[in-house]
């Protein structure tokens, strides 16, 4: 359950967390005419960037161009917690990040294992992302429903929208 308190107090940790405990989000291309799609983040808080598998022959790495932007939504697991990250996207099979990341998962989506030839990775340097954080707790939502269903001029209080921006 997202904590309302952290998303004030320490808002990108919560986020990081957040990403590193989703299996999967949507991942696209700003400015393409193409939809997003699923894909399985791995978090480096430490530089901002979220790493990702993908085969060299993928519609998402051809659409790539220098300067690329991308944009990667989460739906938190108790669907309290909800993220949209935006930066920078490049094409980077970086050997370091495949070996870290490299698990059974990912192994049985390559038949050459890390040395798949068609196998790379991208590379989203987070710059701008934006988080609504909803209370988990059903009465408080019920409560907040009925005080603003009594009063027009109420609207329910229910969570927290925090933008952050990395460097």
């Amino acid at each position: 359950m997202a904590s309302l308190s952290e998303a004030q107090e320490q808002p990108a940790r919560q986020l990081w967390d957040q990403v590193n405990d989703v299996h999967a989000g949507m991942l696209g291309i700003s400015g393409m005419d193409m939809h997003m799609q699923p894909m399985a983040p791995h978090a480096d808080p430490t530089t901002n960037t979220i790493w990702f598998y993908t085969k060299t022959d993928a519609e998402i790495v051809r659409a790539i161009k220098p300067g690329s932007r991308a944009h990667f939504c989460l739906v938190g697991k108790d669907h309290d917690y909800h993220a949209c990250l935006a930066g920078v996207i490049e094409v980077r099979p970086d050997p370091s990040k495949i070996e870290e990341y490299w698990n059974s998962i990912v192994a049985a989506w390559y038949d050459g294992g890390k040395k798949d030839p068609k196998l790379t990775m991208l590379s989203l340097h987070v710059d701008d992302a934006e988080i609504w954080v909803s209370t988990g707790n059903s009465l408080k939502f019920g409560w907040e429903i009925a005080k603003a269903n009594l009063d027009d001029d109420k609207t329910p209080d229910i969570g927290i929208r925090r933008h952050l921006q990395f460097a």
